[in-house]
Order: structure tokens, then C-alpha cells, then sequence
């Protein structure tokens, strides 16, 4: 286990370079994967997802290799097993996306249950869902998810009740080497979707997009190909919340604008600062933070992602901030440590017309959970001991930390490992007081 002591109190200032994309860089293997050939990919960030995703294509058969600190070389020609490791399952929410590799290459596929952060259920039956319109069988067992088309994928058109990120992208794995044409209706329209779709029709894959629709054309075969990955906007968006909340003034090399409109949009209504130029995007303080109300929606809306770090800023915004969380069912559990560091946050029903509408995850819920909260600000933070919940909830703890007088501790920082490549060394070359240290 491993810990993260800060002393806070210090502004970020300095500059960074952003990552890959966590949310497209291990797709992308996964793509790689799909072809016959080599596959180059570029700008890899050195995170757990992506170290997941590399042990587990091992495992199966697959070669891949690290010839430079951000590229990793994929062959899929030596895929040898229709059966995901457990560990898959364990780590990473990434494991019904091998299905459409396996289904295409060896006809059945067994997928361990998959795993990711703790942010209550995640409704992976809309993958399965669309699996089955494109002729698999699929059968949840003990040891996990059991799929088989012995007669190969075939074409379908297939709408998803609400938009999904990772179902969607599962989907096009699928269908590039499916037998016909498979339509996907109320598609996801993230840009790491986009990304994906480029490198597949480098590979010689026909996939198309129009709005919220997106065409693909089986292929018989895939061919190796080199990419870039796309900068990583979730990483651009904490970093940026952590430099207004410590009234700092960093660089991001790489970031993207057309990626964070939503975000940019709300920066402009609380009086955070910011420019683009050829080299990324700056963020700075300039004057008090005004408090405004966020409800989380698919892109292009808010990003349920950006919502932890976004809602830990506006503990230092003037007034009354409002957060509902619509897309993701647990995403508040870390605002109970941020009130024991001494921030006012309460949580309330946002009483929706018609919640089955208006929630992205299944309604009614098994568990229920908090999905709104009132945030009272400005407000100071005391240093305190704390446990990461999640990935992004992880990030939160660390940028309050830093917010904080006096000294804290971040415990379980695996789990921001999991999408932050060196985030203690990165903070550090930003001025933060920040050290990694080993528990017992």
C-alpha cells in the first residue's frame, strides 16, 4: 500500500504535459489487438488501466512491447484463448471490451465481471444487450460472462436505451469485423470515442459517424497501423481546478479546448481564468470565485468525471453552489472526508419530474444513494487523514489536501494510479508539497 503526506497551502504554478487519455489509450490496445500486423501506439501514459490492459493481452496471447517510455507495440496475430484473466475483471472496468476481439477471432469468449472503482451498479447489460442483437449468446455464470458465436458476429442495428460511453465503444470492437453493416442509435459522442474510430479506419476498418449514429461496415480483415493518442481532457480539467482552487496559475501543454467546452463554459460564469494557444491552455486565478449550480450529463454536457474536482473548487467559490450528479449513481461518497477537513456540504433530493428520464443509471436503484449537494462557500480546509474512493474521488482528496493548512495524508493512492501517470511528481513540479511514502 502506498501514501500520499502533503503539506498544503502552497498555489500550483508551473507547467505540465498531459498524458494520453486513460479513457482512450487502453480501447485502444484493445483495437490493436483486432488487427493482423503491428500496431504502433504513441503519447501512452503510464497509468494502471494501461498496465491492466498490457498484462492481460500478454496473458491472452497477444505480443505487445514498450520500445520508448510512451509507445507501446501491438501484434494480435498470436491471440491463443477465448478466456479473460480474473485479474481483468478485478482492475478495470475494461474487460467487456475484449468480447468483440475474442467473439471475432475465436468464436466464444468468457469475460471475467468487471471491476473499476466503487460507484455503485453499472448497467454492463446494455453491452450485453447489444451483443445479442448481433447474434452472440451470452450466459452470466459464476465464472463470469459466457459469450459464443460460433457462426461469427453478424450486423444489427442496435439503440441504446442511454447513451454509453464504454458500451459504445465495445460495439465498434465488435462490429469493425462482424459479417454486414451494424448501425449503433444514441451513440456516445465522447471524443475519445472519435479517437478510437480514427485509429480503426487506419487500421482499414469503415466506420462512420453522424451525430449520434454511427455506421460500421464490417471488414474482413484489419491491418496494422500508428496512432496518437489524444490528450487526456479529465486530466486537464483536475489539474485546472486544482490551480484555481490554491489561486495558482499553471500550463498544460497538450490540453485541448474543443475537448472541455462544458467546463469552460462554467469556468466563465464562477470567474476562473484561461486562455489557448499552439501550446495547450493556461489556467489561472484572478479574483473571488463566484458559486454556480452543475447537473452532470453525457457529452457534450458536464462530465460526471469532472464533477469531484469540480465540486471541491466550489468550497471556495462565494455563496450557494448546487451539484447533481445524473450520470454516475455513486459519485458523492468523497464529500463526507472533505467536511471532516471543514468544508459545508449537505446533501439533498433533486426530486427530478421523472427520474427514469432524467438519471443516466438504471432507475429505480437497488441501493440508493445521494445524488445532489448544496456546497456553502469559501471555506477553509484543515489537514486530515483520508481514504481514496475512487479514481477521480482520489484526485479530489489530493487537491484539497493541497488546499488545506497544515498537513494530510491520502491513503489507497493505487486507485489514482489507475489514471494519473506520476501524479505526486507531476503536483511536485507544480509547486505542491506533496511525497509518495510506503504503509505497512
Amino acid at each position: 500500500m502506498t501514501d500520499f503526506h502533503i503539506t498544503g497551502g502552497t498555489p500550483l504554478k508551473g507547467a505540465v504535459r498531459l498524458g494520453g487519455a486513460k479513457n482512450a489509450s487502453f480501447k485502444l490496445m484493445i483495437a490493436a489487438a483486432c488487427g493482423t500486423g503491428e500496431s504502433r501506439l504513441l503519447n501512452m501514459s503510464k497509468i494502471g488501466d494501461v498496465e491492466v490492459t498490457y498484462k492481460t493481452l500478454e496473458a491472452i496471447g497477444v505480443k505487445v512491447s514498450r520500445p520508448g517510455d510512451n509507445t507501446v507495440y501491438i501484434t494480435g496475430d498470436g491471440l491463443n484463448t477465448h478466456i479473460i484473466p480474473q485479474f481483468t475483471g478485478e482492475k478495470t472496468r475494461a474487460a467487456t471490451l475484449f468480447a468483440g476481439l475474442l467473439l471475432n477471432k475465436k468464436g466464444q469468449a468468457i469475460i471475467p465481471l468487471p471491476g473499476g472503482c466503487a460507484l455503485g451498479d453499472r448497467p454492463i447489460e446494455r453491452h450485453l444487450d447489444g451483443f445479442r442483437a448481433m447474434g452472440a449468446k451470452v450466459d452470466l455464470t459464476e465464472v463470469g460472462i459466457e459469450m459464443s458465436a460460433s457462426q461469427g458476429l453478424r450486423g444489427a442495428t442496435y439503440r441504446f436505451p442511454k447513451k454509453s460511453h464504454t458500451g459504445t465503444e465495445a460495439l465498434i470492437i465488435a462490429a469493425v469485423l462482424a459479417n454486414g453493416t451494424t448501425i449503433i442509435e444514441n451513440a456516445a459522442l465522447e471524443p475519445e470515442v472519435d479517437d478510437l474510430i480514427t485509429f480503426f479506419n487506419k487500421m482499414g476498418a469503415n466506420v462512420t459517424r453522424e451525430g449520434d449514429s454511427i455506421k460500421i461496415v464490417g471488414v474482413k480483415k484489419l491491418r496494422g497501423a500508428t496512432h496518437y493518442v489524444m490528450s487526456d481532457r479529465n486530466e486537464a480539467v483536475s489539474y485546472a481546478c486544482m490551480a484555481i482552487a490554491t489561486k495558482g496559475d499553471i500550463i498544460l501543454e497538450g490540453a485541448n479546448l474543443n475537448h472541455i467546452q462544458a467546463f469552460l463554459q462554467k469556468l466563465d460564469e464562477i470567474g476562473g481564468k484561461y486562455e489557448s494557444s499552439d501550446y495547450g491552455m493556461r489556467f489561472w486565478y484572478e479574483k473571488p470565485l463566484v458559486a454556480t449550480d452543475i447537473t452532470t450529463a453525457p457529452e457534450p454536457g458536464f462530465m460526471t468525471d469532472w464533477q469531484p474536482l469540480w465540486t471541491t473548487m466550489m468550497t471556495q467559490a462565494k455563496g450557494v453552489s448546487h451539484v447533481v450528479e445524473a450520470v454516475t449513481q455513486h459519485r458523492l461518497a468523497f464529500t463526507d472526508q472533505l467536511r471532516e477537513m471543514g468544508a459545508k456540504i449537505e446533501y439533498y433530493d433533486p426530486t427530478p419530474d421523472n427520474p427514469t428520464d432524467f438519471y443516466e443509471f438504471n432507475y429505480p436503484e437497488k441501493v440508493s444513494y445521494p445524488h445532489a449537494a448544496r456546497i456553502y462557500g469559501p471555506t477553509t480546509f484543515r489537514g486530515h487523514t483520508m481514504t481514496v474512493p475512487d479514481l477521480r474521488g482520489g484526485a479530489t482528496l489530493v487537491m484539497a489536501a493541497i488546499m488545506a493548512e497544515g498537513d494530510s495524508i491520502i491513503k489507497n493512492v493505487e486507485l489514482i494510479d489507475r489514471g494519473y501517470e506520476k501524479f505526486d511528481e507531476r503536483l511536485s513540479q507544480l509547486s505542491a508539497n506533496i511525497t509518495r511514502k510506503s504503509s505497512a
